[in-house]
């Protein structure tokens, strides 16, 4: 196996769940995890895949997955901030709907089930390395922008004091509710630039495109104790198994099935790792 390979591989493959983790960062900076960043990502690429095959303008796609998240965002925000839903139900329902709608709307829109392909739907262009596309480049660059929002600005500052008390952050008159949409809204970009990137990248669509990758992504924010470089750290070594699964495939005779739970052991054993360390913190 080529080790340069791999590792370039895993960067691209890192990307969608990068951005989903960094987006999802907000949301737990105020106390709140957001479940149904999966789903966001699914309705993203499924506008990003209507659009694009309609348009074949790579700009209007990515902008309609954009909207698409921040729209889905401010929904799950409503029902969560406004309505005092349960997160965790309402994360999965987000879930669970975005499957069953992509998949319905497959079969009315372009006539097809589960998986809609076409030349028409744009490639976003590489630039410089090979398999590297604007979005990749992008991915990098929003770690510093995180880190710049959440520890360098006024915004991030009270989005952090909400999380850890948000009665005193009311006290002093921050509106916790303003910051706690705002992080959906964010975290909606983030979902959107996702959910683009794995369908333009391929240019296909399908209701299962994420493959759990939301998931992992919270996985990634769990272990990484919501920071944005511990957090890029933990999407890249998920990103570098799924790329090494891949590889293991094609050259390995072991079953297909065994070699795909890599990555899934991965998240098992990074969340085993980090409800560990918060033990041996707390002894």
């Amino acid at each position: 196996m080529n080790v340069f390979q791999i590792l370039i591989s895993g960067l691209r493959i890192t990307t969608p769940l990068l951005l989903a983790a960094l987006g999802g960062i907000f949301n737990s900076q105020v106390g709140l995890m957001n479940i149904g960043i999966d789903g966001m990502m699914v309705l993203s690429g499924f506008s990003a895949a209507l659009v694009g095959f309609h348009t074949q303008n790579i700009f209007l796609s990515v902008g309609s997955a954009v909207i698409t998240g921040v729209a889905v965002g401010l929904i799950f925000a409503f029902f969560v901030v406004r309505l005092k839903a349960n997160l965790i139900i309402t994360g999965l329902a987000i879930n669970i709907l975005a499957t069953g709608l992509s998949g319905y709307l497959l079969s009315v829109v372009f006539g097809v089930q589960g998986m809609f392909s076409s030349n028409k739907i744009p490639r976003l262009p590489g630039l410089g390395i090979k398999e590297f596309d604007v979005i990749v480049y992008l991915s990098w660059i929003s770690i510093l922008l995180v880190s710049f929002i959440l520890y360098q600005t006024v915004f991030g500052l009270r989005l952090r004091s909400i999380g850890e008390n948000k009665d005193a952050a009311m006290s002093l008159g921050i509106n916790a509710h303003k910051y706690m949409y705002a992080s959906y809204v964010i975290s909606g970009v983030f979902a959107g630039f996702a959910g683009s990137h794995l369908v333009l990248s391929l240019q296909l669509f399908s209701k299962d495109i994420t493959a759990g990758r939301g998931f992992i992504a919270l996985a990634a924010i769990l272990f990484g104790n919501s920071k944005p470089v511990p957090t890029a750290l933990a999407c890249m070594a998920f990103g570098l198994v799924e790329s090494l699964q891949i590889r293991m495939q094609s050259t390995f005779e072991i079953p297909p099935q065994i070699i795909q739970m890599l990555p899934y052991i991965a998240v098992v054993a990074a969340l085993w790792i980090n409800s560990a360390r918060k033990k041996g913190a707390i002894t």
